[in-house]
């Protein structure tokens, strides 16, 4: 029986204004980034189930019971309102479970969890993905900064392999350059095996009964460009991480 994945994010609503001379028109355009990470699950026989941002605010589950259905949760590119406040919490003042202390429980209690980077994952955009601010800190293995986190680089960066851990094995020394990444600061009691630009990329570390990873660049682009998508590591890199955070 194949293990389940719930990732969570990775989706946005593009409204465009086209103003030509004295006219303008509007578009919009509903659009996702899953499809290269969920695709590279499913070679290696997980079953991903994405539950895209519009949807997340309602959906992701409430209870310890719903979550335990999941050998693995991965956040991408989701801000951290988006699972604190529910809809009838916003308009209606009603209490509902904090669902980034249900995570943080369910990592403690043998989940796992992995946070993919992104403009509103770890501190993200103008610091809008406010993770830090959470219990789901607690159990990541990086520390999230208070300040908008992102590290830009349209000239490309290259990841260095910093361990020679079974977690990276049978993947290349040499990655390609990604376009930038969320700056976080490793903990003490975590292992770093990537670093890109000396700021972690992808680290680990177990907490209670459950384990927790990150990766801090983008699974999409425009952080990851063909480049790293068409990469022949990307493929195992992700597969290798999930194996080590669901044996």
């Amino acid at each position: 029986m194949s293990k389940k994945i719930l990732l969570a994010g990775e989706s946005w609503l593009s409204h465009t204004t086209h103003v030509k001379g004295f006219d303008t028109f509007n578009t919009a355009v509903y659009e996702t980034g899953e499809k290269w990470l969920k695709e590279a699950l499913e070679k290696g026989g997980y079953t991903v189930e994405f539950l895209p941002n519009h949807l997340a605010g309602e959906q992701f589950p409430y209870t310890m019971e719903e979550l335990n259905k999941y050998d693995c949760v991965i956040l991408s590119d989701i801000g951290s309102n988006t699972l604190l406040l529910p809809q009838e919490t916003f308009t209606s003042s009603v209490r509902k479970p904090n669902r980034c202390n249900l995570l943080k429980d369910y990592v403690l209690q043998g989940g796992s969890l992995l946070m993919v980077g992104g403009y509103l994952t770890f501190s993200g955009v103008d610091a809008k993905g406010r993770w830090a601010m959470t219990a789901v800190q607690d159990v990541l293995p990086v520390e999230v900064m208070t300040i908008d986190d992102r590290m830009e680089h349209c000239e490309g960066v290259f990841p260095s392999v910093v361990s020679d851990d079974d977690i990276l094995s049978g993947i290349p020394k040499e990655w390609p350059y990604l376009l930038g990444y969320n700056k976080t600061k490793a903990t003490v009691d975590s292992t770093t095996l990537v670093s890109i630009d000396g700021d972690p990329l992808i680290a680990v570390q177990k907490f209670g009964e459950g384990k927790s990873a990150v990766f801090t660049s983008d699974c999409a682009p425009h952080w990851c460009p063909p480049e790293f998508l068409n990469w022949e590591g990307y493929i195992p890199m992700w597969n290798n991480l999930l194996d080590w955070l669901t044996k």
